[in-house]
C-alpha cells in the first residue's frame, strides 16, 4: 500500500491543471477510452465530454490501462455546453479547437503553455458550429495522404503530445502546478478509487 500511496503523490507532481480537454458529442466509448490513456499520459487532470443524448460514455478498461482512474471526468449537458465553455473563458483558458477552416494554423503554432481547453469533436460531423463560434484558435494537423483527417483519438493525443512538449520545455513538469492541499485532496479520492476498483476485482469501472 505504501509503494501505491508513494505512485499516486508522485503522479500529482506532475498533473497539469491549466491543460484541459472537451469531448463534444464524441459517439465512440472506445475514442473516449483511448483519449484518457492519452490525457494520462501527459498528466491532463480534467477531461470533459458531452454525448448526444446526454448519457454517461462507457469506459473501456482494456483500452485505458486503468488510466481513468487517474484523469477527472465528467460529462456536461449539451445544453450547458456554450455556457461552460464561456466559463472557462472567463477562468483564463484560450479554447482551440480542432476544426478545418480558412482560419485554422498548424496545432504546433499554438502556445500551450497558456491555459488551455482543447476541444475536440465527434468522429463524422466534428466539433458543433456553436463550439467554433467560441473559439479562440482553430486548429489542424497538416495531412500528407488522400484523407483530410485523423482518428479523434489519434488527432487529440498527437495535440496533446506538442502541448506536453512546450510545457515540458518551460519547466513545468519540474515543479508541482497543483498546491499541496489540492494534491492531498486528490491523493485521497483516487486511493479511496483505487482501492474499491482492486477489491471489485475489475466489476466496477471507477
Amino acid at each position: 500500500m505504501d509503494k501505491r500511496i508513494a505512485k499516486i503523490e508522485e503522479i500529482l507532481l506532475y498533473k497539469q491543471p491549466s491543460l484541459e480537454v472537451l469531448l463534444d458529442e464524441v459517439h465512440s466509448s472506445q475514442n473516449l477510452s483511448a483519449i484518457l490513456r492519452s490525457c494520462d499520459g501527459v498528466g491532463v487532470l480534467n477531461l470533459y465530454y458531452t454525448s448526444q443524448n446526454n448519457h454517461d460514455l462507457r469506459i473501456h478498461k482494456t483500452i485505458t490501462q486503468g488510466a481513468h482512474r487517474w484523469v477527472e471526468k465528467r460529462r456536461v449537458d449539451k445544453v450547458d455546453k456554450t455556457r461552460f465553455i464561456q466559463e472557462k473563458k472567463a477562468e483564463g483558458f484560450q479554447v482551440v479547437v480542432t476544426h478545418l477552416d480558412v482560419k485554422a494554423v498548424s496545432f504546433r503554432e499554438v502556445d500551450y503553455t497558456l491555459p488551455t481547453l482543447l476541444v475536440v469533436g465527434n468522429e463524422k460531423d466534428g466539433v458543433s458550429q456553436e463550439v467554433i463560434a467560441l473559439a479562440d484558435k482553430t486548429i489542424m494537423i497538416p495531412m500528407c495522404g488522400m484523407v483530410q483527417s485523423l482518428n479523434v483519438s489519434v488527432a487529440t493525443a498527437t495535440v496533446l503530445y506538442e502541448a506536453q512538449r512546450q510545457l515540458s520545455l518551460a519547466g513545468r513538469y519540474d515543479v508541482p502546478q497543483l498546491s499541496e492541499k489540492e494534491r492531498h485532496t486528490l491523493r485521497d479520492a483516487w486511493l479511496y478509487r483505487d482501492v474499491i476498483a482492486r477489491r471489485s476485482k475489475g466489476r466496477i469501472a471507477l
